[in-house]
Formats: structure tokens, sequence, C-alpha cells
């Protein structure tokens, strides 16, 4: 089977550290070639809750769309999260599939993400990890997005990060 390039948004507010770093560990357990941009900081959007730690993680699967989001749901089930829980939240961990190489669909799920071009939390941290990478709908690149993009009103930060620092 060809291996396929995916593209995945992560984002914490509870135990924002363990999360984050949990969640590498996972992806490259279930896919190869991981890479993750910088960890940013940003103010929830959407509801008033704890600061979030984001991130974009691409890496090569063999799975399709289907099977990578399963794999993300159980990712997110195994460090805590809860499907009841309301769409704007706090939340352990999501994990969502932005890009699966150059795929438009709308089925099983949305493909490209539309929040790639509304958070600068996507964005940013596409811009950074795969910058010359062209978005499959706007068939502009990342960077370019990211330099037309409206900051004004969104509030995001890249921070140190230490990936090595794991607790048990």
């Amino acid at each position: 089977m060809p291996d396929h390039q995916i593209l995945i948004s992560i984002g914490s507010n509870i135990e924002r550290e363990k999360h984050i770093r949990a969640s590498r560990r996972a992806l490259e357990a279930h896919f190869s070639d991981v890479a993750c941009s910088s960890v940013y900081e940003s103010e929830a959007v959407g509801f008033d809750g704890s600061p979030f730690f984001n991130l974009v993680a691409s890496a090569t699967t063999h799975y399709g769309v289907s099977e990578v989001c399963q794999i993300l749901k159980q990712i997110e089930h195994e460090n805590g999260r809860r499907r009841q829980a309301k769409k704007f939240s706090s939340r352990t961990l999501d994990l969502d599939l932005l890009t699966y190489d150059a795929l438009v669909t709308d089925e099983p799920v949305v493909l490209p993400r539309e929040e790639i071009l509304y958070n600068a939390f996507v964005l940013w941290p596409l811009a950074e990890l795969v910058p010359s990478r062209r978005h499959p709908g706007e068939k502009t690149t990342y960077s370019d997005l990211w330099r037309a993009f409206d900051t004004r009103n969104q509030a995001l930060w890249p921070i140190s990060f230490s990936w090595s620092n794991e607790q048990a």
C-alpha cells in the first residue's frame, strides 16, 4: 500500500505538557516519519477556559482516512477525552486530521479541515512545519496563507517546550 502524507492538529488545555507529550508518543506508535511544529500557547477560542497548547504534526501512513480518524479518536480516548463534552470546552487532548495527501472531500470527514483557514493556532504551526506545502483547496502555500492571515483577534505565541521531560 502506498504511503499517504497527513497533517494533524494537536491541542490540550488540561495537563497540557503531559497530554502533548503523550500525543506525540502515540502518533509515533501508529504512523511513520512523525515531525512536529513548535508548540504554541493560545487563548481558548469559542469559550472561557484555560489557555491551550497547540501544534501540528506531519506523518506518513498506509491507513485510509477513516482508519486515521479512528486512531486519532482512540488516542484522545486513551488520554481522557470524553466525547459527550460540548464542542467548545476544555479538553485533555484534541487531535484533528487536517489534510490527507491533497484530498478534498466531505466524507468520511471534511478535508482539508476548514479551521486551517480560520484559526491562527492551526495555520501558524502549519506555516512553520510545511511552509511550501499547498493547501489542497486554496492551492496557496501555508506560508502565504499565514502572511495574509489577520492575527488581530487571535492571541497566539510560541513557547519553549521540552519533549524530553517525560512523565510516567
